[in-house]
């Protein structure tokens, strides 16, 4: 690219699961100048709402306004901080977690901000880790067996609690009021560009993984009228939009998104997209047997090929739903820094917290240096990552964890390194499936905060077996974001021209130690058998979820039970 007298920069806006991220970009290089973040208010709305209301397990809410903060905080802050003149940005990106939906009226409104609907559960944004809606889920894969639905196959087999139609069935059924108010559903990264440039369209990455959109198409009505009488008009009448590639420029910046950011009135607003998908380019993976695992709270998988495959339990596979030219494939790991941090918050001593605090250190890095010390096999346990039940290639949100071979001489350090040691085995799962299915993976590059735990890199890398390349920036899906603005700004051709300016990786920073790969062969050999034997025939962890259910649903409508009376007593 030649150069230029005076740069030009861009903005990405990551929407995380807790808070969102800022980030300005320098187009000529991919210079990162500055970024902020800002905290969402009300984080994530998992035992009542914000008037006090229960809620019942499994529910994961959140509040739209909380996503306005961030323009309104997280940008203009940015842009101070970079030093530079908002004269001088040409464009804006955003990405968002996904599945996360949002009911509004025709304009936009979400039905949470009506006062009428405040106290209503469905009224409120969806976001990805609500899994209350599997028993919907288990219908739709049902029936899409049973009358063998052509987009079944580019999806696994299995559709997920956490994508658009499951939730969507789970409000028809549960609050038909609230659904017939209801004019559109809608994916949170389209509502959030729609707040930027006033106008609806729908992003071809979320419409094609979340949505079931395929080949041009969403399900039949007549399916979806199987699935509960009255919901066979659901995608006339909710999902109405224009559909909008990725990269592309869907509008220009409003005079309210300009008083909002401190932007200028007009510039390029890119399509929306999802976190996890935007951190390729980032990443500089735009090739073929590039895998990426973006680990966070969760891990997303996404890579891209040449060819069409059917990979079971995969999240998806889209034409052009990362790079155009290529299909793009996504799976993914429901738990993986919410374990650890399940794990520390719940079940380590305050002995090592205190140990940690006169270190000078986190528990976590506490627990991480305990561990490291340890040989493969040492602590003799095996654990299941499904905290947050499987995402692939299971698809099954009613699946728990576990870990095998507890004692007495169990420590906390031992458990952690388990734990993290599953999260691996889960990758391993993921990476071999894919590739039984006709899908070299050849590089792994991971991106995401959990970069920073070097031991956890070095045992992914043995327990795959595969050089493990790193992202070169600490906030992939903003700079990824900011990518794609550059490119709807017309400062690049495409994405892939893009990245390879702007993206960064560190190729092969973890290099797999051949012994440490042969004894985690061994424990992956059992890990697969656990896998299977709790996985594939889940009747008592879903036994024991519904268990949980009753148990709560009673302590609802009768919140003085036996065991709280003798507590209080």
């Amino acid at each position: 690219m030649p150069a230029r007298d005076t740069p030009r920069y861009v903005v990405g806006v990551d929407f995380g699961t807790l808070s969102g991220r800022a980030v300005v970009v320098r187009v000529e290089d991919g210079q990162e100048m500055a970024s902020a973040v800002t905290d969402f208010k009300h984080a994530v709305l998992d035992h009542s709402l914000p008037n006090g209301g229960r809620l019942p397990p499994d529910w994961a809410l959140q509040v739209p306004e909380d996503y306005r903060d961030v323009l309104r905080d997280a940008v203009p802050t940015a842009v101070a901080a970079a030093n530079v003149d908002p004269a001088d940005v040409i464009g804006i990106a955003t990405d968002f977690t996904a599945c996360t939906m949002i009911p509004v009226l025709d304009d936009g409104t979400p039905l949470c901000e009506l006062p009428e609907y405040a106290d209503r559960p469905h009224a409120y944004v969806k976001l990805w880790k609500h899994h209350a809606a599997q028993s919907q889920a288990d219908r739709i894969n049902q029936s899409a067996a049973h009358t063998g639905e052509s987009w079944l196959p580019r999806y696994g087999g299995f559709i997920s609690s956490e994508w658009e139609f499951a939730k969507a069935l789970q409000v028809f059924e549960e609050d038909r009021a609230l659904y017939d108010a209801m004019d559109r559903w809608v994916e949170a990264a389209d509502w959030i560009v729609w707040q930027l440039t006033g106008t609806y369209s729908r992003n071809a990455c979320t419409a094609g993984y979340k949505g079931i959109l395929q080949d041009g198409a969403y399900p039949t009505g007549d399916f979806l009228e199987r699935l509960a009488p009255g919901f066979g008009s659901f995608v006339d009448d909710k999902l109405r939009h224009d559909l909008a590639p990725l990269g592309s420029r869907v509008g220009s910046l409003t005079d309210q998104a300009a008083r909002w950011t401190g932007l200028p009135v007009g510039i390029a607003v890119a399509a929306g997209n999802v976190d996890a998908h935007v951190t390729a380019p980032a990443a500089q993976a735009v090739e073929p047997g590039q895998m990426v695992a973006i680990m966070g709270t969760s891990t997303c998988h996404v890579m891209s090929s040449s060819e069409l495959r059917e990979v079971p339990g995969m999240c998806g596979v889209v034409d052009g739903g990362i790079i155009d030219g290529l299909y793009g494939y996504e799976a993914g790991q429901s738990g993986v820094g919410d374990i650890f941090g399940w794990f520390v918050d719940t079940s380590v001593p305050a002995g090592y917290a205190n140990a940690a605090s006169a270190a000078g250190v986190s528990v976590h890095d506490y627990l991480t240096d305990l561990a490291a010390g340890q040989a493969v096999g040492e602590h003799g346990l095996l654990a299941l990552d499904w905290h947050s039940g499987n995402r692939s290639v299971l698809v099954d949100h009613e699946l728990s964890g576990l870990i095998v071979g507890l004692t007495l001489a169990t420590r906390p350090e031992h458990q952690y390194r388990a734990l993290l040691e599953a999260t691996a085995f889960g990758t391993r799962v993921i990476v071999e499936t894919f590739r039984a299915s006709g899908i070299p993976v050849d590089e792994l590059i991971v991106a995401g905060g959990l970069v920073k735990n070097s031991l956890l890199m070095q045992i992914y890398a043995d327990v795959l077996r595969l050089p493990l390349s790193v992202i070169g920036s600490d906030q992939g899906p903003a700079l990824g974001s900011a990518i794609h603005a550059a490119v709807a700004a017309g400062a690049y051709p495409n994405v892939a021209a893009a990245s390879a300016v702007m993206g960064k990786r560190h190729v092969a920073a973890f290099e797999p130690d051949p012994h440490r790969a042969d004894e985690y062969d061994e424990m992956f050999s059992d890990y697969l058998a656990l896998h299977d034997h709790f996985g594939r025939r889940p009747t008592m962890m879903r036994r024991l979820r519904e268990r949980r259910r009753r148990a709560l649903d009673r302590a609802v409508s009768d919140p003085v039970t036996d065991i709280q009376a003798g507590q209080r007593s």
